[in-house]
């Protein structure tokens, strides 16, 4: 039996109020709110985060690969997929894949997954899909875009979702779309979008499929329709037999926003914080075409389940953020550049983080043979019993922590000053000097229980530059 092993998800901090935008450009409508990512976060950093949730859900057992998806890509030519795999500490013996160009990225790569497990090339491959689109200013794709992440295991041990069957058909048609030269999404007229794309391609593949496995809407506990916005898919719904209110899940279009890629996968997730052993779900994604998935649920379910929905976590967790602040965090409204001369000693070098790809990707330091004491980074001598060459590896990147002092730099140059700059303890030893993000600078106290996130720390020598940053408990 294949199916889904394990599932994660994740949503930003931060959250916009759509009547934000609305009153800024003296524009209509807004209800709601959309997630944000954070100035240092992208697809990547989200698809590290979704996947450390997805892994602390149980034992996983070894990764054979992991697939990627996002149309926001930090690389246009390099591999996503192995960055990811690389701070989930995943190692180099497994397959890497990435998944673009289109909104079915996320459920295509399920199928990928699904098909190689199934045939015995690999027992576990990690889907991770992440987005963070942008809609040109004051447009209803600017309000009804949200980022996340989400991700499952594929594998056929201990599965708590089995994939009992799948159809997809693909459909050439410029509805929404975003070309090499553009930096924001594009689309078409609401209505082309709604009724020569959505809603019939949909309704066609759904329907082929129902007829394909002999199923009708009955059969289901809940049909997940990834969708724009709540309207399209209410109106796919119907067209497919489905009660919208009874049969159909939370789109969470007014907490989170579409989120692309990521949307189906991480509606699947927030179905199954709530599924029972025994319902059956459909899920169904579009873009350029649609996938539709049956999948049942099986009784291993409670096994990795937590206590409280991940989604509903997250989306408790929040702080609102300014439209101001978010068009100079996506870098559509200039700012002063920082009066000090850039210091070209400080430049990134492409073999220094080549050589420190476990320290820095990984957040590996070592752990004293002799007496016990981890420490950060990577030591020839330990700091304590002087003891040389005589050390475990120790992962960081997963300890409990708390923050042991702090400073905020209104100095340096940054998109969201201050620079909070931290000192922090890990529990059972080793101390780390690390940035803080996802915090209120007002807030921040010595003490306070703190845990690290992969995050993006700026864009020099023509490419990006990945490190760890601690962030207060959500």
């Amino acid at each position: 039996m294949v199916g889904i092993v394990s599932y994660g998800a994740y949503v930003p901090y931060y959250r916009l109020a759509r009547s934000d935008i609305s009153k800024m450009w003296g524009s209509f409508g807004g209800k709601g709110e959309r997630a944000v990512a954070n100035l240092d976060e992208d697809s990547v950093t989200m698809s590290v985060a979704a996947g450390m949730d997805c892994l602390h859900r149980g034992n996983t057992g070894k990764i054979d690969g992991l697939y990627f998806s996002s149309t926001t890509a930090p690389y246009i030519e390099k591999q996503s997929s192995s960055m990811v795999a690389a701070a989930l500490d995943f190692g180099q013996d497994l397959f890497t894949l990435d998944f673009s160009g289109s909104l079915r990225g996320g459920t295509g790569a399920i199928r990928a997954a699904m098909d190689a497990v199934k045939s015995g090339s690999a027992a576990n491959i990690m889907v991770c899909a992440s987005d963070v689109r942008m809609g040109f200013p004051n447009s209803s794709n600017e309000k009804n875009f949200g980022d996340g992440a989400g991700a499952l295991l594929i594998g056929r041990n201990n599965v708590i979702a089995s994939i009992e069957g799948h159809h997809s058909c693909c459909n050439e048609i410029l509805d929404v779309w975003r070309s090499d030269r553009d930096r924001f999404v594009r689309s078409w007229e609401g209505r082309f979008v709604r009724d020569a794309g959505y809603g019939t391609v949909v309704q066609k593949t759904v329907s082929a499929a129902l007829e394909k496995y002999n199923l009708t809407p009955d059969d289901f506990s809940k049909a997940i329709f990834s969708a724009p916005n709540a309207r399209f898919a209410n109106i796919a719904a119907k067209k497919c037999g489905f009660d919208p209110k009874s049969k159909m899940q939370d789109l969470l279009d007014g907490t989170i926003g579409d989120t692309g890629t990521a949307l189906p996968i991480m509606l699947l997730t927030s179905a199954l914080d709530e599924a029972k052993a025994e319902d059956r779900l459909l899920l169904v994604s579009y873009g350029d075409g649609c996938d539709v998935f049956i999948l049942k649920v099986t009784e291993e379910i409670e096994n990795v389940r937590n206590n409280k929905s991940e989604i509903k976590k997250y989306i408790a967790s929040k702080r609102m953020t300014s439209y101001d602040k978010y068009l100079r965090w996506r870098q559509v409204l200039p700012v002063d550049p920082p009066a000090r001369p850039p210091d070209d000693q400080s430049r990134p070098s492409a073999p220094a983080l080549w050589r420190d790809v476990q320290g820095g990707m990984g957040l590996y330091g070592v752990k004293c043979r002799h007496c016990g004491s981890p420490q950060y980074p990577i030591q020839r001598v330990c700091y304590k019993c002087k003891t040389k060459d005589n050390f475990d590896r120790y992962r960081f990147a997963d300890k409990k922590a708390k923050l042991t002092s702090f400073s905020h730099d209104m100095l340096s140059a940054s998109l969201d000053p201050p620079t909070t700059v931290c000192a922090v303890d890990f529990e059972g030893g080793g101390r780390i000097m690390c940035d803080m993000t996802d915090r209120d600078p007002d807030e921040v106290q010595v003490d306070i229980p703190v845990e690290m996130t992969f995050r993006r720390l700026f864009y020099g020598a023509n490419f990006y530059t990945y490190w760890w940053k601690c962030r207060p408990l959500r």
